[in-house]
């Protein structure tokens, strides 16, 4: 697994310490009972490491994490956000009080582990799209409460994101068309709106495609499109004068994401990476000193 390559910082989401204070207070209630079992006096120092290879993610969430229940405690760290690490290698060391240690352990490897897990499979799939003009996308497919937290994961791996939610795009699916009434009346009452977001339309065949395109969409999604069809689709849609752009969607796999891409799409969308992600294996390792 190649490191990554360097590139522009990668914002921080703006509600990391609230979903770090939610993950601590459902794992800490109303105090550690364990760890107040350990002289108040005692601190120490504890490594961890990574049982397998991945795609590092989570710096900034391990630490919130460990500073929320003690300001006091100092890092070391190894290794950078987005680097590629080797099983058995260590990653970072924290020191500090004992028992902030014990209390913060379980809540910042779970943040390290999923995103890792997330920017990991993120990784897998950008890779295999390299050569190509198009980009990997993420979905809403995520878990509730963590959305920020894995769409910033899936930058760290290389993938793009989305849109965030339901209120920074518009996607006219199978239902809001006939709510509307057709693809033209859907994508006019978009264009209509207030807000300048990119509009979208979920298409089944190629007529739909050509409704999109004649309607002023800004992107078509083609889902479950055969191959064959998906390159008619970009063969139209370059006829029409390229006048929107195309992603593909649906099944899509590491076996199938570059035949997939080599068919001309602009986007891949695979919400696999945050719906199927899998934590990656961390291992935290303890030395005390000090106190009774």
């Amino acid at each position: 697994m190649p490191r990554q390559a360097p590139g522009p910082a990668i914002p921080i989401p703006k509600d990391l310490p609230l979903q770090v204070a939610a993950a601590l207070a459902e794992d800490i209630g109303g105090g550690d009972l364990t760890a107040a079992l350990i002289p108040p006096g005692k601190s120490g120092r504890a490594t961890v490491l990574t049982r397998e290879a991945a795609i590092l993610c989570g710096i900034p969430y391990v630490e919130e994490s460990f500073r929320q229940v003690d300001s006091g405690v100092s890092f070391q760290w190894r290794v950078a956000e987005g680097d590629a690490v080797n099983a058995d290698q260590m990653l970072f060391t924290v020191e500090g009080p004992a028992r902030a240690l014990l209390t913060a352990e379980r809540c910042a490897l779970n943040f390290l582990q999923l995103l890792s897990g997330t920017a990991t499979a993120a990784h897998t799939y950008a890779v295999l799209l390299e050569g190509t003009s198009c980009r990997l996308l993420d979905t809403r497919k995520t878990i509730p409460g963590l959305r920020t937290a894995q769409k910033y994961a899936v930058r760290v791996g290389g993938g793009h994101n989305h849109r965030m939610g339901l209120f920074d795009g518009i996607l006219i699916k199978e239902n809001h068309i006939a709510a509307a009434g057709s693809i033209a009346s859907a994508v006019a009452a978009a264009k209509r709106g207030s807000s300048p977001v990119p509009v979208e339309v979920e298409v089944e065949n190629l007529t739909q495609l050509k409704q999109a395109i004649d309607a002023g969409a800004d992107i078509a999604m083609l889902d479950n499109f055969p191959l064959d069809t998906l390159r008619e689709g970009v063969a139209l849609n370059m006829r029409e004068g390229r006048r929107l752009k195309i992603e593909a969607s649906g099944g899509i796999t590491t076996q199938t994401i570059r035949e997939v891409a080599l068919t001309g799409v602009d986007f891949i969308s695979v919400g696999s990476i945050t719906k199927h992600v899998r934590a990656v294996d961390l291992s935290m390792r303890f030395e005390w000193h000090g106190g009774p």
